[in-house]
């Protein structure tokens, strides 16, 4: 009786001790990204803790390279020169964690010209302009269907004279807001494209569960990726096969 007791602990604390949980790291991983011609690459690095049937994601990706070129694809986005018409420069871009959202900073120069004709030519006439500073939060997050979304609110523009007014104005403000949070958001939507980032046998069975932005010192900016993956005891073999253990070499 003895012996069949001790036997069944020792069976009882194997599979209590197979039911702890175990975290394993997700190999890091470059995403390269073309954002208007030109490439971002975007690193990515992730753990999975859980049973054998469950575990919880967490990816975090870099955003750093992003931040070093959004001033160069902004331009290429928004920059223009009509001669009578909207002259918009964009001269600076910041972007920075303002957890769990971001702040980007938009420093633009921005004409408004019109052409009319003095004797016989037409002359083109600046009717208002200067420089103005836009700050726009960001806030991700998962619509019902798991795809990500982005949230862009204009806060107080700083702006010359009566260009605030501009600025404001539903037919440019508006349109500057939607182009800045279309940047940002096709590069979040690389990222979060799971096929990308984790093992096939893994992605397959994946599902996000929350994003957000997350600061990673010295004004670095993070995204913050959570999720769900559902495994049976079978595939559990394979997912081994793919990740580490963590605190293995």
């Amino acid at each position: 009786m003895v012996v069949r007791i001790l036997v069944l602990l020792a069976v009882l604390s194997g599979v209590l001790a197979s039911a702890q949980d175990e975290t394993f790291r997700i190999p890091p991983v470059k995403i390269p990204i073309v954002i208007d011609n030109q490439p971002v690459t975007i690193a990515t690095a992730g753990t999975l803790t859980g049973s054998l049937d469950s575990f919880k994601l967490k990816l975090t990706a870099d955003l750093a390279d992003l931040q070093d070129h959004l001033t160069s694809l902004l331009q290429a986005q928004l920059n223009r020169s009509d001669r009578c018409g909207e002259r918009l420069s964009v001269e600076r871009v910041t972007l920075i964690p303002m957890a769990p959202r971001s702040l980007l900073t938009a420093y633009v120069h921005y004409e408004r010209w019109a052409c009319v004709k003095m004797w016989g030519k037409e002359v083109a006439k600046r009717l208002v302009g200067g420089n103005g500073v836009l700050p726009v939060t960001l806030t991700p997050s998962l619509a019902e269907e798991g795809q990500v979304k982005l949230t862009p609110e204009i806060g107080r523009i700083e702006a010359d004279g009566s260009l605030g007014e501009v600025l404001q104005s539903p037919s440019f403000g508006d349109k500057l807001r939607d182009k800045i949070s279309e940047s940002i958001l096709s590069a979040m939507r690389k990222i979060t494209n799971l096929t990308a980032t984790l093992p096939p046998d893994v992605a397959r069975v994946a599902s996000l569960r929350s994003v957000q932005f997350a600061d990673g010192g010295s004004a670095r900016l993070l995204l913050e990726i959570e999720g769900d993956v559902h495994i049976s005891a079978n595939e559990v073999r394979a997912l081994i096969g793919q990740l580490k253990p963590q605190g293995s070499p």
